[in-house]
């Protein structure tokens, strides 16, 4: 392939997106490139402050545990408050958090805002998420949610690098700089974002019309959607897992940290690097087929896991997951936004944005657990079945509720009669993604 051909498949992939959607991914590159309070809260805690290890884990699982309550907090205040408002307001709230790290020093007060700002940041991603479905239009939806997840990553990447370096600045130095980035997040939603919450509809005479009121067990009996969220945690539970099973397994077999850190690293720099090619090349593909494929990956990257016995075949297998990686989570938001009503974007990201908490809370202390117990190969062989369970239940569950193309639903439904087509009685306008998750 040749330089101009990638650069012409790159300006297609970042073309015809609107304005305020660059915005919003600007918002998220600044914000994530501050993100130094979880990658070095662990060491801050044990090297720093000297408290155990087991303390460390504690605190960041509150951290987890915060989302699990956050995100549907922030869905409901999405849909009812508004994105902006929610957005601003969350970040300044996690900015606030971030600066109270730097200066507090109990340990339990230390486990209190952890758990704050575990509600505060996972409360912001319904209202990230709800605007680009908001103001993208339905057929680049998925390629917006793959344009923002990479500037979340990339902006990670440049946290990671750059906390490193100025780590002679001291932990709370890097504390403040994560407050003064989630600020300036907060100011460029402020001043640059538009508002995008749907109106209330109106009659012909422009009267209000009222619109089904959606709560959270609403959204919950929405089968489809349902299923779409235990399949999500089904992948996110086999996603997490080998953030905690990984080292540990690796530290088994004699490999040091080091190799831990250059082999997980892969993850980062495969998505930094290929996110835009990966978006390019499963555009337009069939969600049911992309979110199968996804979870199929996961089960092979991490079931291959306990066969790796050097860095570089554990470098292998995380460079599959991750390539299912780069493809689920686009895809999941997007099909979250396609189930969703319009008026009820917030709750439903908000429901789906729990998924990912709770996995992000019980994944870490089931994958040690299995460790220390059985194995990490039980370990291993458990995420492959549960990607194979995920994926099988992709296809055979979603596949109707998920399909994109006329044809798809026209193949769905069956033939049709012709005595059961009725005359048109004047245009209809056809709503390609139902009326939106985050982050």
């Amino acid at each position: 392939m040749s330089i101009d051909s990638l650069r012409r498949s790159a300006r297609a992939t970042v073309s015809g997106l609107p304005q305020g959607f660059w915005w919003l991914w600007l918002s998220t590159l600044v914000n994530r490139t501050g993100a130094f309070v979880l990658t070095f809260l662990s060491l801050y805690l044990t090297v720093e402050l000297g408290h155990s290890a087991w303390f460390a884990g504690l605190v960041v699982a509150l951290h987890g545990l915060g989302g699990v309550a956050g995100s549907p907090l922030g869905g409901m205040l999405t849909d009812r408050w508004g994105r902006r408002p929610t957005m601003v307001s969350m970040h300044l709230a996690a900015a606030a958090c971030a600066a109270a790290l730097a200066v507090v020093t109990s340990a339990w007060a230390i486990a209190a805002v952890v758990l704050l700002m575990g509600v505060a940041m996972q409360a912001v991603r319904p209202s990230i998420n709800a605007t680009i479905a908001d103001m993208v239009p339905a057929h680049d939806v998925r390629r917006a949610y793959a344009l923002n997840y990479w500037a979340l990553n990339l902006g990670f990447a440049i946290a990671s690098i750059g906390g490193g370096a100025a780590m002679f600045l001291g932990y709370r130095t890097l504390f403040v700089v994560d407050a003064v980035a989630t600020t300036l997040c907060a100011l460029i939603v402020f001043l640059r974002l538009p508002e995008t919450r749907p109106e209330t509809p109106t009659d012909t005479a422009g009267e209000p019309v009222a619109e089904e009121k959606v709560s959270m067990l609403t959204v919950l009996r929405d089968a489809p959607f349902r299923t779409l969220v235990l399949l999500n945690l089904l992948v996110c539970l086999v996603f997490t897992a080998p953030w905690i099973g990984l080292p540990l397994t690796m530290a088994g077999q004699g490999l040091s940290p080091s190799s831990y850190g250059v082999v997980i690293a892969v993850n980062g720099i495969v998505i930094v690097g290929f996110q835009l090619l990966v978006n390019k090349l499963t555009d337009k593909r069939s969600p049911v087929v992309l979110l199968s494929l996804s979870s199929l990956l996961f089960a092979f990257g991490t079931g291959a896991t306990a066969l790796a016995g050097s860095p570089v075949a554990f470098a292998a297998t995380v460079i599959v997951w991750t390539i299912g990686e780069m493809i689920h989570v686009p895809t999941n938001a997007a099909a979250t936004a396609r189930l969703a009503p319009e008026h009820a974007r917030g709750r439903y990201q908000g429901v789906m944005g729990m998924s990912w908490a709770v996995a992000a809370f019980v994944a870490p202390i089931g994958a040690g657990a299995i460790v220390d117990g059985p194995g990490p190969d039980v370990l291993w062989a458990a995420c492959a079945a549960i990607g194979v369970v995920a994926a099988v239940g992709y296809s055979i569950r979603l596949r109707k509720a998920l399909c994109e193309e006329p044809e798809e639903v026209a193949a769905a439904a069956g033939p049709v009669r012709p005595e059961e087509v009725a005359p048109a009685a004047g245009p209809v306008k056809t709503e390609d993604a139902p009326s939106s998750v985050s982050a």
